[in-house]
């Protein structure tokens, strides 16, 4: 099933290659009908997966579910013994909540991309390929085939907001390529070093099984990243420094400042459907890897550097807030609300306590619907006049009131108000944090003072565009031209829209829906912290 889901969209996209061109119409229905196929294909797996069972911890694959291991690369290497890469992918309760926030994602910029005009068999095929790199980096358990999914996202997105984006675009479409590959190239080397120093027991040779990486009886005594190894470099330990370069290749996807610049330039020069990949699911891989693999891998280190993390947690969700409060485009103001956002995440992960994963993973599910629904609002205001320039517009409730009615969910959902999902996701995170100081004394409590200050900017900067922009008298720059053309919420829009408005929704008034499967995952990940 994990195979079909991830591979599924790559048919399609075949499907449209071999199309003739003069078909373009209808490549923005296969490519609905294929995120279609995978959103169902998502809900099934979800509604199978099984909890409360007696699985083994997250160093073992008992952990896992819905697994499927086929050997992919042999190699001999003589007196070395044999290289072997498996295709191995499995998902445990953290993984099968973000596949169906991830397929939800996709159906929605699908439906964005209709918006597209220019080489759609292009756009659409690069659309569908990157749907397959970022399902399979939630699916991978072999450290060597995450890394080529991870790599995978590049390319196509790359060329998305090269080609179909704004102004600026090739610009920015260089800074997002030349900052991931920054933290790729690096995260490649501790690969090779976790790779040469850990062994499976059940055939002895080198291994990229990322769950084996997680069992220190596996590592080869006296190699890179050895429990037992005093090696340093630069007067750190081998472990801390592979803790570092893969914390710094995720913390550029999150995005954590300072290493933030290239989202405000990306989401600003990429079209709709490329802003909702980006925000909604390109920033939770970061977290996913931050939990998946720096916390899995190198639990000690995780533990050592747990107030350094909560810090740049902090400093996210203030510095995030506080440019978002200065921005006067609309869209860059929603790309510095996700840096804000986002530092909730790496907040609750820093605590290492249950409430606070649990809360982070809350906040990248909810976060993913919420930065869809908003990126999504601000394409169609765009689409209609062309501009985003929040002082532009006034009055906005007048002539577009099921318009404004979204944008006031969306909105008041952001900014935590109780009864939608981010309020579950924020004060879990927080609690979390506000736990670890009595606890296991990771984290001050003054980190997660300063962590709901991230809370009232929020709700300041939502509030002030919503009075600037929708109340008031109808004030427009482009005067009767653009009140002729900022016509209300058609039928694909409002399909599109209430989906996301009801799941943010439920999961405020339901949070089990998300806590009761990542429960079991979050309680062995926390006992194996635990015991480093």
């Amino acid at each position: 099933m994990l195979s079909l889901l991830i591979f599924s969209p790559l048919l399609f996209g075949f499907i449209i290659a071999v199309m003739p061109s003069r078909l373009r119409t209808s490549f923005k229905y296969i490519t609905l009908l294929a995120t279609l196929l995978q959103l169902g294909l998502s809900i099934w797996i979800y509604l199978n997966f099984k909890t409360g069972a007696a699985f083994g911890g997250i160093n073992h694959e008992a952990q896992f579910q819905f697994m499927q291991k086929l050997p992919w690369i042999n190699l001999d290497l003589g007196t070395l013994g044999k290289m072997q890469v498996d295709y191995f992918v499995g998902i445990d309760g953290l993984s099968v909540t973000l596949l169906v926030m991830t397929s939800l994602v996709m159906v929605i910029a699908a439906l964005a991309s209709w918006e597209i005009t220019s080489n759609l068999k292009g756009f659409f095929i690069l659309f569908l390929i990157l749907d397959m790199a970022v399902t399979g980096v939630f699916c991978s358990l072999d450290f060597f085939l995450f890394y080529i999914f991870y790599e995978l996202m590049l390319l196509p997105l790359y060329f998305l907001i090269g080609m179909w984006g704004g102004a600026r675009r090739e610009y920015a479409a260089i800074k997002f390529f030349l900052y991931t590959l920054f933290g790729s190239v690096f995260m490649l080397l501790v690969m090779v070093g976790l790779y040469l120093s850990v062994t499976d027991p059940a055939t002895g040779n080198h291994t990229f099984n990322m769950v084996q990486m997680m069992n220190p009886a596996n590592y080869q005594h006296g190699s890179v990243f050895s429990v037992l190894s005093h090696q340093t470099i630069f007067g750190f330990s081998a472990r801390s420094v592979g803790f570092v370069v893969l914390f710094i290749a995720f913390a550029i996807k999150v995005p954590v400042v300072p290493l933030h610049t290239w989202l405000p330039d990306a989401h600003v020069e990429a079209p709709t459907p490329v802003s909702i990949i980006l925000a909604g699911i390109l920033l939770k891989i970061g977290g996913y890897g931050i939990i998946r693999i720096c916390l899995g891998i190198f639990p000690e280190v995780a533990t050592m550097g747990a107030y350094w993390l909560g810090l740049l947690g902090v400093i996210s969700i203030l510095y995030g807030a506080m440019n978002a409060l200065a921005q006067q485009d609309l869209k860059r103001m929603i790309a510095y609300s996700s840096v804000s956002h986002m530092g909730f995440v790496l907040l609750g992960i820093a605590s290492q306590t249950t409430e606070g994963i649990s809360g982070a993973v809350m906040q990248m599910v909810s976060h993913g619907f919420l930065s869809t629904m908003l990126f999504f609002l601000v394409g169609i205001i765009y689409n209609r006049v062309h501009d985003r320039s929040i002082n532009n517009f006034k009055g906005l409730a007048t002539i577009m009131p099921k318009y404004t009615l979204f944008v006031m969910i969306a909105f008041f959902a952001s900014l935590g108000l109780p009864g939608f999902s981010a309020f579950i996701g924020e004060a879990f995170s927080l609690t979390g944090a506000f736990k670890s100081s009595s606890t296991n004394g990771l984290l001050p409590y003054w980190l997660s003072v300063c962590g709901s200050l991230g809370i009232l900017l929020g709700a300041a900067y939502f509030l002030w565009t919503l009075q600037r922009m929708f109340f008031g008298e109808v004030n427009l720059k482009g005067g009767a031209v653009w009140q002729t053309a900022l016509s209300d919420l058609n039928l694909r829009e409002k399909l599109t829209l209430i989906p996301i408005a009801i799941m943010v929704l439920v999961l405020g008034l339901m949070p089990s829906l998300v806590f009761s499967k990542i429960n079991d995952s979050v309680l062995a990940l926390i006992s194996y912290l635990q015991t480093k």
